[in-house]
């Protein structure tokens, strides 16, 4: 006599759940990839990352169902709704972290070494041509005071040197951080003073990011500033500050290799 074999019934949530991730991630990384190597203007592009990244909060969401009704009713496809899950954890990953940056850091999009008098971006040809006309605005008190609260290490750099060879430091470290400078002006002239201006991209999406360094003649050396501002959105997500450091750091070696 045939026994009838019953099987119990695959969770339709656990089947949809990874094929939705797999389509959230295509999505995603492709928008990145035009995002990065300028295939796409950037609001068109960031809305189809957001998109895909809404995708993979409903595989997550797909994923969850599933768990409760495999729970309660006994059906199948627990390790598909694994699978879902977990592919969409690596879509959503990153964008949680940078969600933790945002919520944690101050937003602001423009921080100096000298939120008094922060050096002020060129208006040269070469200078607006780079970065496409556009000229950071001037940034409220309040907001560098946010910058001063959050960031008490960003600070002016002081090298007992020479501003020529200060600026020749400031010219290599740009050159070491991989920045393409778009103007160099020596220190000399009525306030003896030089400037660097260059670009730098940010790591994955490869946005510009406009950048000034001013060189002070001082008594006893010279005092470096520098200046980063974004150009897309009004949270850096510490990318300026970060960026700062880096130089500072950089400029700071180069001063104590050269003595």
């Amino acid at each position: 006599m045939r026994r009838l074999i019953i099987e119990e019934p695959y969770s339709r949530p656990a089947r949809w759940s990874p094929m939705v991730a797999w389509f959230a991630l295509v999505v995603t990384a492709l928008s990145t990839l035009l995002i990065r190597f300028g295939r796409i203007d950037y609001q068109s592009g960031f809305i189809a990352l957001g998109l895909g990244l809404a995708i993979a909060l409903l595989a997550a969401g797909l994923s969850l169902v599933a768990f409760v009704r495999i729970w309660q009713e006994g059906r199948r496809g627990l390790g598909s709704a694994i699978k879902g899950l977990i592919l969409a954890a690596l879509v959503l990953g990153y964008p949680a972290y940078m969600g933790l940056k945002a919520a944690t850091l101050p937003a602001i999009n423009d921080v100096s070494t000298d939120t008094d008098d922060p050096p002020a971006f060129s208006r040269s040809h070469a200078a607006l041509t780079a970065r496409d006309g556009r000229i950071p605005p001037d940034v409220p008190p309040e907001e560098r005071e946010l910058q001063r609260e959050a960031y008490v290490q960003i600070a002016p750099l002081s090298l007992d040197i020479p501003p020529e060879d200060a600026f020749s430091l400031v010219r290599k470290a740009a050159e070491n951080l991989g920045w393409k400078i778009v103007e160099a002006v020596p220190p000399g002239g009525r306030t003896g003073a030089g400037r660097l201006e260059a670009i730098d991209r940010t790591r994955i999406l490869k946005m510009p990011e406009d950048i000034t360094v001013r060189v002070r003649p001082r008594v006893d050396g010279t005092r470096i500033d520098i200046r980063s501002a974004s150009r897309i959105g009004h949270h850096d997500l510490g990318t300026n500050a970060k960026r700062i450091r880096a130089f500072l750091e950089e400029a700071s070696n180069l001063a104590l290799a050269v003595k």
